[in-house]
């Protein structure tokens, strides 16, 4: 076993990664043989080192947050073998480490003991020197002139070529940033960029403006002040990728100002480099963290997060004065709603507010707002959030799919009224077992129930129930009917269609260890559980009727955490509780521990 797993290693890469004149490395294997975690920093997330090797090398590493999954559920061990799938090589006081973005543990090589003897790559001082991106040139004009001059210089740093990628020897990733770290290049996207503040105290006055950097690690605020202020403002654009070079200063971050996941935030010197990139695209242009509407009721108050819904409601402007100030500002509500049948409001200000023109039943997305126990959860568009309508990416083709099939006809729970009421079976973070569901009788009353349900698929019915024809039309997803082959039609659209896109509508009987339910649930919870698309599916069962059937086979004895709603469901002459799901997810071990824990916490020994 152990000769096959050396067998498939890439034997220097490690060594390649590193030299510039070697052929680029891309996703090489290696074996971890060794991980830790770091040491923690208050208030920041857990992070993790590892060492890999490629039996000629070993090197240190640092995994990027994003990557820290393959510790916490239990893959990335000492002896296993892993393809790096995207990295940030960087020489940092004489030692060479790189910063893991993504990689995969490859489990069909198993784990053995440390193979070869490799030896640990060094850096040699001027190697170091020559692998920082000090050829990053600005010929003299960021800081080194009068402020009057500030005009002039804007105008010269736009018009201004890029740099190309190989003069930047070495790009830090955002997150590798630190107080310890210097002659560091990074290339990030100006994701936000505020306008210029002023302030006026017994100290004097000054102005500042601020931006939002991101690249593929990370995001980090960067500030500019006076002089900074204005050189740097016009430079950057919102949605432009620019190089940001050393010197700059590196501190914590002040919470109460930034939307940000990072500790850190920079602060621009009079010789920080700000060059725009020639290549625009290799940068993510925006990077979400939603938390669901349903979910805010278990979020902290005054924590900062980004929210995802469809526009319900908007009310018009109004005005507030701040009694700080005693200055005015514009405000406006909107309502927004999700598919765990919650609502919330949402107020944004100032400009945002007056020019705000967005349709009800729009997609919006919405990062950095301030979470509120007034009236229950409410939120609030930070000055540094930003807001995004009909956003091309999944969750909001998939709440966009949801609201037009059913949710324009649901009654929305808000949270205000989540606030005064003393059943416990609305708390959306409720879970239950299926005994308790029984018990509680929890969609028997007049009002929709909300619990969520750790529970294994124990049978799926493969007749024609488990999906539906639907209409192409972008956004209807409304069931649509065979006049004669290769039409098909949709009275909604009053449109016809050569063929259909089969759309998940499955029942799904599950079971704990307490009995047994059926829950009904629709196509992005049955893409999971299946792993495949309900039209690729019905293709199979045409094509191979033995692996269409092996495909509910392996999507049963699989076990899922389902949010779910109770509603009380009239059926012919007779009543009955539907249980649907709102939302399904993968059991994440690390946070099931935790609430076992807590509820053997809870029971007091006597």
């Amino acid at each position: 076993m152990a000769a096959d797993a050396a067998s498939q290693i890439t034997v220097g890469a490690l060594s390649a990664i590193f030299d510039e004149s070697k052929a680029q490395v891309r996703e090489p294997i290696v074996q971890c043989v060794q991980v830790k975690p770091l040491p923690p920093q208050p208030g920041g997330p857990e992070r993790y080192r590892a060492v890999f090797s490629d039996i000629a090398n070993y090197v240190q590493t640092m995994l990027a947050t994003q990557a820290n999954h393959v510790v916490t559920d239990g893959s990335l061990r000492k002896g296993c073998f892993v393809r790096l799938k995207s990295f940030q090589a960087n020489a940092v006081k004489g030692k060479k480490i790189l910063i893991i973005l993504d990689l995969e543990v490859l489990k069909e090589l198993g784990e053995t003991e440390k193979i070869g003897e490799p030896r640990p790559l060094e850096v040699k001082a001027e190697e170091e020197e020559r692998a920082q991106p000090t050829t990053i040139s600005s010929n003299g004009f960021y800081g080194s002139k009068p402020p009057g001059a500030a005009a002039q210089q804007t105008n010269r740093a736009q018009s201004m070529r890029g740099p190309s990628t190989s003069a930047h020897a070495t790009i830090y990733p955002i997150e590798a940033i630190s107080p310890y770290s210097n002659k560091w290049t990074i290339k990030a996207r100006c994701t936000s960029k505020s306008n210029i503040k002023t302030w006026h105290n017994k100290n004097g006055e000054g102005k500042l403006f601020s931006v939002n950097l991101l690249d593929d690690s990370g995001e980090i605020r960067a500030t500019g002040f006076n002089d900074q202020c204005d050189m740097l403002y016009d430079l950057f654009q919102e949605g432009s990728v620019y190089y940001i070079s050393s010197p700059c200063r590196v501190q914590i971050a002040k919470k109460q100002f930034t939307n940000l996941n990072n500790d850190y935030e920079l602060t621009f010197e009079r010789d920080t480099l700000v060059e725009k990139a020639e290549d625009q695209n290799d940068v993510p242009q925006i990077r979400f963290n939603f938390t669901t509407i349903g979910d805010l009721q278990s979020v902290e108050k005054d924590t900062t997060t980004d929210v995802i819904g469809i526009l319900k409601e908007v009310a018009e402007t109004s005005q507030i004065v701040s009694k700080g100030t005693g200055k005015p500002y514009d405000k406006r509500e909107l309502s927004l709603v999700d598919n765990t049948g919650f609502s919330v409001r949402l107020t944004i200000w100032g400009a945002t507010a007056v020019d705000f023109n967005v349709p009800p039943e729009s997609v919006v997305a919405f990062k950095g707002v301030k979470v509120s126990d007034f009236g229950g959860r409410s939120l609030s568009l930070l000055s540094s959030g930003s807001m995004t309508v009909d956003p091309d990416i999944g969750e909001a083709h998939r709440l966009k799919g949801w609201f037009d099939a059913q949710g324009r006809t649901e009654a929305f729970t808000s949270h205000a009224s989540l606030s005064n009421a003393t059943n416990s079976s609305m708390r959306p973070d409720s879970f239950k077992t299926v005994a308790q569901v029984r018990e509680e009788q929890l969609g028997m009353s007049d009002q929709v129930d909300y619990f969520s349900l750790k529970a294994t698929v124990v049978y799926i019915k493969q007749d024609s129930t488990w999906c539906y024809p639907a209409c192409l039309s972008e956004g209807c997803n409304k069931k649509v009917t065979e006049l004669e082959p290769g039409q098909w039609r949709c009275e909604m659209c009053d449109k016809t269609h050569p063929k259909p896109e089969y759309r998940y509508i499955m029942p799904l009987s599950v079971s704990d260890h307490t009995g047994q339910l059926w829950l009904s649930c629709f196509d992005d919870t049955g893409r999971l559980i299946m792993g495949t698309s309900a039209d690729n599916l019905m293709q199979l069962r045409e094509d191979d009727p033995t692996a269409f059937g092996e495909v509910f086979q392996e999507a049963n004895c699989r076990t899922w955490s389902f949010r779910c709603r109770a509603k009380i469901d009239t059926f012919g002459d007779q009543q009955r509780v539907r249980y649907q799901v709102s939302s399904s997810k993968p059991i994440n071990y690390s946070e099931e521990a935790s609430r076992l824990a807590s509820i053997i916490s809870s029971y007091s020994l006597e």
